[in-house]
């Protein structure tokens, strides 16, 4: 468990180390060589103890093994010379992780990358509970990455194995992905005393072998889209024209010219070229 320690001022020990040099001054004066011997080990032994401490730093202090605290205040302060001191930055730090290649939900192989912005909270953890802290973020983050992007379809088309649409997708998730990588990455990364601020997919694509077979899907995807929009839409006008002419008492047409009519407004409505009339120069029923 993570202690804090309230080190001495250096700059009030400054003073008091600077008797050693006193003594030995002292010594040589009266030439004695028991002030010289103990004012020189005092001095040597004491001015090891001095220790600077950043801003959104930190140090962790242990004695012959033993875990005696962390200094999270910033100064210039002095400790016991034989405290073991291993520096640990507080501060924010980013890790952008390339592109890495994995399969999707449904065995499409994509390429994904995050960014994630992450800091020390509990220096004790970050120091002893793992080898070695900042790899151990660079390694947790590529496998939390690569099992959220096989927990979801890069994008919402139907899965050819259970018959099912995925509403929630790589592609299109965007808050509520970056929200389960950041629960996912926190727990991955808890045991080693670390606080994720922020985690968000950066880079996402299909795997190069795939791209163009995908991008004539999602293009055929959206055609369909669209004609089923211009269908509806061609069905809702023939009706209300249907619906007028009777109403209006315009022209009385029998079911077969209804039918012909149908026919051809939508194939007016629904084609992508313009249409080209065929005037009829005889009467309605020719």
């Amino acid at each position: 468990m993570e202690k804090t320690f309230k080190p001495l001022s250096g700059y009030v020990m400054l003073f008091v180390i600077l008797s050693g040099p006193i003594a030995i001054a002292f010594g040589i004066m009266i030439e004695n060589p028991i002030p010289i011997i103990i004012g020189a080990l005092a001095f040597l032994l004491m001015v090891g103890g001095f220790n600077i401490v950043s801003p959104n730093g930190s140090a962790v202090l242990t004695l012959f093994g033993a875990y005696k605290g962390t200094i999270r205040d910033n100064g210039f302060f002095w400790v016991n010379p034989f405290f073991k001191r291993q520096k640990i930055s507080l501060r924010a730090r980013n890790l952008d992780t390339p592109p890495i290649k994995v399969n999707d939900n449904i065995g499409n192989p994509i390429k994904i990358g995050a960014v994630v912005v992450w800091k020390v909270k509990e220096t004790h953890k970050a120091a002893f509970d793992v080898d070695d802290y900042q790899n151990f973020v660079n390694i947790q983050s590529e496998a939390a990455i690569r099992k959220l992007a096989g927990a979801y379809p890069y994008d919402d088309l139907e899965d050819e194995h259970n018959g099912v649409t995925n509403h929630l997708t790589l592609r299109s998730g965007g808050v509520e992905i970056d929200e389960r990588l950041e629960e996912a990455l926190t727990r991955r990364l808890e045991i080693a005393g670390i606080e994720v601020i922020e985690a968000r997919i950066s880079y996402l694509a299909y795997s190069e072998e795939i791209v163009s077979a995908m991008l004539q899907r999602q293009q055929a995807t959206a055609i369909i889209a669209a004609r089923k929009k211009i269908v509806e839409g061609a069905v809702l006008m023939v009706d209300d024209a249907l619906v007028q002419l009777s109403e209006r008492e315009i022209v009385e047409l029998d079911q077969d010219k209804k039918a012909a009519m149908v026919s051809n407004l939508l194939v007016v409505l629904c084609s992508d070229k313009a249409a080209n009339p065929i005037i009829n120069a005889g009467t309605l029923h020719n």
